[in-house]
């Protein structure tokens, strides 16, 4: 969508052994050279680290993984070792993670899969199948009900029109259904707002939704605000927000793990680790221009020590 920037690019004069070498290094002896290892994988795309990875492990018999989580501790750990999985693998962990054991991490879920593109939700089948051996689809509808169960079953199709036209018949059409389907009756039919914004293009679903507000006089956010709740509202709202503009839904993500007591470091890292390839330097500036400060000052107030410093790294 639109006009996306990265932080990380891959890195123009990579020198796979040197990297092993260096990391070597940093790993050897008394005390680890965190510095060293933030400064190498923070500067190196997803492709790259992946080689630095393999070369490791040709060289010394031994897996970088292993060695690095010997090494360190804490969220630094974590966010060290989320680079060191290719992105969609990285991903489907974090998909299982959150269903695994008593209890589902929903936020994840909805995070994961109400923001994936048609082609993001086919890697992430095949990969969960290769990683887990499981089936992403069985395992979301074991863990999920009634209409979330529903709605994330349709995503998890792929079949959103990814197209950029615009039909404005049928954007008055829809937003004639959700006015039907929401405001203008007793109760809420869930099944119209969620094959609406699971089907259309996201062109199409800001026409539909400008064509909701002049029919209803209601933002279509107040709209879902009003008629849902619990985990179906969060679905629906990040489905419209991504819709409107996904690098504003990530910056507002940030802001929410960030905000309050206690930091949400895994959703930091999942985003910036995962998007920092694709478009936050574009979330830096949606964030920036929403809360007016800066990303980076945010994580610097909220975060510690190695962590920050990685985190800085990637944002560059």
């Amino acid at each position: 969508m639109g006009n996306c920037q990265p932080t990380i690019l891959p890195y123009e004069d990579f020198d796979v052994m040197a990297d092993v070498k260096a990391i070597r290094k940093a790993c050897k002896g008394l005390g680890t050279d965190e510095k060293a290892i933030i400064e190498i994988l923070a500067n190196r795309s997803a492709a790259q680290r992946m080689e630095i990875k393999q070369a490791y492990f040709d060289k010394y018999d031994d897996e970088l993984v292993d060695v690095l989580k010997s090494e360190l501790s804490g969220n630094f750990e974590n966010a060290i070792l989320a680079m060191l999985d290719p992105p969609v693998v990285y991903a489907v962990k974090e998909l299982r993670r959150a269903m695994k054991g008593a209890g589902t991490d929903e936020d994840v879920l909805v995070e994961v899969i109400c923001t994936a593109t048609n082609a993001d939700i086919a890697m992430f089948k095949e990969c969960y199948f290769q990683v887990h051996e499981r089936d992403l689809e069985s395992d979301i509808e074991g863990d999920t009900s009634g209409d979330v169960r529903n709605l994330l079953m349709a995503l998890l199709q792929g079949t959103r029109d990814e197209s950029y036209q615009v039909d404005e018949a049928l954007a008055e059409e829809d937003a004639t259904s959700l006015f039907e389907a929401g405001e203008g009756c007793f109760g809420t039919d869930e099944s119209t707002f969620s094959y609406i914004l699971a089907s259309r293009n996201y062109l199409q679903l800001q026409a539909t939704f400008k064509a909701y507000e002049q029919l209803s006089g209601t933002e279509i956010l107040d709209t879902i605000e009003n008629e849902t709740s619990g985990t179906l509202k969060d679905c629906y709202t990040t489905l419209i927000r991504v819709a409107k503009n996904p690098q504003l839904f990530f910056a507002r993500r940030l802001n929410k793990a960030m905000k309050g007591a206690g930091t949400d470091e895994d959703t930091l890292i999942r985003i910036i680790v995962v998007r920092s390839e694709y478009d936050l330097e574009t979330i830096k500036d949606m964030y920036l221009e929403k809360y007016d400060v800066s990303l980076k000052e945010a994580i610097s107030s909220e975060c510690g020590g190695d962590f920050k410093r990685l985190l800085l790294a990637i944002c560059h």
